[in-house]
């Protein structure tokens, strides 16, 4: 289980990350989402020791990663593909791991079948391979030592649809195993199929936290209009708290007959007007951090 209580991060007046807790379960895959420069990235780090928390923590089971006797054991971590030695075969980036930990070389043969990684690219140089290899060598590395947790941050970037469909299925067999996973992701289908649980951070806080049906289910209502931002007035007005989206809609916890109401009343065509609850992750991820997109954000 990883456990984040309280954790804060600052760099010289910037807070990276700001007070946030949350819950990694055994037996279940968290996802962990945000755009870019949210704070994903320095909380995965201050799990696996790689950064110091300016305040809080991060723990593996009860224990910080700095005090495991023998963390690759106990923690698989992929947290950049691209930052394993250029000039090392696969095999040897696997073989010096292995004799880090203390396990036999029988098992990189293992992790290579694992990942599918042939004989002939397991004796390629690193500095040959494609992101996709990269990213199987990556995740064979963390699996070499049984670990019962997983910290992965965008793990099936570069692989092909037929490699995407073999992560997924590594990993939900993982955590039904009883592992932990925490994966990090931008590919928001992939999250929405293998996910139990989310958290969604935007600005270094935790926007939202739960299981993924719970989340989706509690979407609201959505409205798209011309004029979205005539109707967030129009509905804050009106007392109801409303968020625009990255794609240009509205979404907001009243009930969709009371947002159509308020659009009557203010003279707004509504050109869509429904339940958010099956929308998909997508459209919820957009409208709880449309404050933090640099993209898309309706002018």
């Amino acid at each position: 289980m990883i456990t984040v209580e309280s954790l804060t991060r600052r760099y010289a007046g910037f807070t990276a990350v700001d007070d946030v807790s949350f819950t990694a379960r055994p037996g279940r895959v968290t996802g962990f989402l945000g755009p870019n420069g949210a704070g994903k990235s320095t909380t995965m780090r201050v799990m696996v020791g790689l950064t110091v928390p300016t305040a809080g923590s991060a723990t593996i089971d009860g224990r910080r990663f700095a005090d495991l006797p023998n963390p690759g054991l106990e923690v698989g971590v992929l947290l950049d593909a691209s930052a394993q030695h250029a000039g090392r075969t696969g095999r040897e980036i696997l073989a010096v791991a292995a004799a880090t930990m203390g396990l036999p070389g029988s098992r990189v043969d293992e992790m290579l079948e694992l990942v599918s990684l042939t004989p002939t690219e397991a004796g390629r140089r690193v500095r040959n391979y494609s992101l996709g290899m990269r990213q199987r060598l990556g995740i064979a590395t963390a699996l070499l030592g049984d670990p019962q947790v997983l910290i992965l941050d965008e793990p099936a970037n570069g692989l092909d649809p037929a490699g995407i469909r073999w992560m997924r299925d590594l990993l939900t067999g993982f955590a039904g195993r009883g592992g932990t996973v925490l994966l990090s992701s931008h590919l928001l289908h992939e999250i929405e199929v293998i996910a139990d649980d989310l958290v969604v951070i935007g600005n270094g806080r935790i926007v939202a936290s739960g299981t993924k049906d719970e989340l989706l289910a509690s979407a609201g209502t959505l409205a798209r209009t011309p004029s979205p931002r005539d109707l967030a007035h129009a509905l804050e007005q009106a007392g109801i708290p409303s968020t625009l989206a990255g794609d240009g809609s509205v979404r907001t916890e009243a009930d969709p007959a009371r947002v159509g109401a308020v659009a009557l009343a203010a003279g707004l065509a509504l050109t869509e007007l429904r339940s958010a609850e099956g929308a998909g992750l997508e459209d919820m991820f957009l409208s709880l951090t449309a404050d933090t997109q640099r993209e898309g954000v309706a002018a």
